[in-house]
């Protein structure tokens, strides 16, 4: 397979890109930092520089592609003031559009556009399992995913294959939400946050990557697919199956106020939740390595 990637120096990106090298295909990658990127990427990956909101992506980088796998975009788990908020937007909707304007003139343009989405697409909602036909919410999460996908699917029209990953909590130790938790727990004052009655829609690093190779490779994957594992779990459940996997205890609660506090309206993603469901992912075939929280964060800490 010969494969593009964008944000390809991120967790999510580099596992991907090593999965992709190790199974032999032509990989290149677009990045605002060509040289930065070459020092992380694995050898004979090829770099091109890009700015996603600068202009269209280069089309010789997507000429003759099997896939273009688009992850970049501004790291969402930051305090959200209104200029944060502008350039997590921006950077996926502007960003996916000049990519989008980049494999319209490319040519032969490629088969399939693999596009990052997030489970934020739903908005909060309380323990009812949410699959890909529900509708989208309407918080600002929500919004800026309609607004990102919308730009992805104009791919369609072109006549390429566009899936859209909608991913929800990615468990690594190196990035994310489970590496800023782990400090506290590590240290035995980890524990639920306000109440721990929301719903963590989490999936392992590796089923992440599983699905997205699932995705360049079968043309059957096409429209969203809810990225996340099958056995959901409450916040509470999450924060006991992660003391369990440290050998610590995890009881300590975590206000939602002080949250509040620290991260202002960005805190709303973990004091809130939503039941996803991966119903196509499985209607497709996907076997979960990880499908349990327990045997999942072991695998991880």
């Amino acid at each position: 397979m010969r494969v593009t990637l964008t944000g390809a120096t991120g967790r999510i990106g580099l596992s991907i890109v090593e999965a992709l090298v190790a199974r032999g295909d032509d990989v290149t990658v677009l990045s605002r930092n060509p040289d930065g990127a070459r020092s992380k990427l694995p050898a004979g990956v090829g770099v091109e520089a890009w700015d996603p909101q600068s202009g269209p992506a280069p089309a010789a980088a997507l000429s003759g592609r099997d896939a273009v796998v688009h992850l970049a975009g501004e790291d969402v788990a930051q305090r959200w003031t209104k200029k944060v908020k502008h350039e997590i937007r921006a950077s996926r909707e502007l960003g996916t559009r000049n990519l989008v304007a980049g494999i319209e003139a490319a040519g032969p343009r490629p088969a399939a556009l693999v596009s990052a989405s997030a489970s934020g697409y739903y908005g909060p909602h309380g323990d009812e399992p949410i699959a890909e036909d529900a509708p989208p919410g309407d918080d600002f999460l929500a919004g800026v995913v309609v607004a990102w996908e919308r730009e992805a699917q104009r791919a369609a029209e072109l006549g390429v294959r566009v899936a859209l990953m909608r991913t929800g909590v990615v468990l690594s130790a190196d990035a994310g939400a489970l590496a800023k938790m782990l400090p506290p727990f590590r240290l035995g004052v980890g524990g639920p946050v306000a109440g721990g009655r929301q719903y963590v829609p989490w999936i392992h690093l590796d089923d992440v990557v599983g699905l997205y190779l699932s995705a360049i490779d079968d043309a059957a994957w096409s429209g969203a697919f809810n990225v996340v594992a099958p056995a959901a779990v409450t916040n509470r459940e999450f924060s006991k199956a992660l003391g369990r996997a440290l050998h610590r205890p995890a009881f300590a609660p975590v206000p939602g106020a002080g949250l509040k506090l620290l991260y202002g309206e960005m805190s709303q993603i973990v004091l809130t939740g939503v039941n996803v469901v991966p119903r196509r992912a499985t209607e497709h075939g996907y076997a979960f390595r990880y499908p349990e929280v327990q045997a999942a964060l072991e695998a991880t800490v």
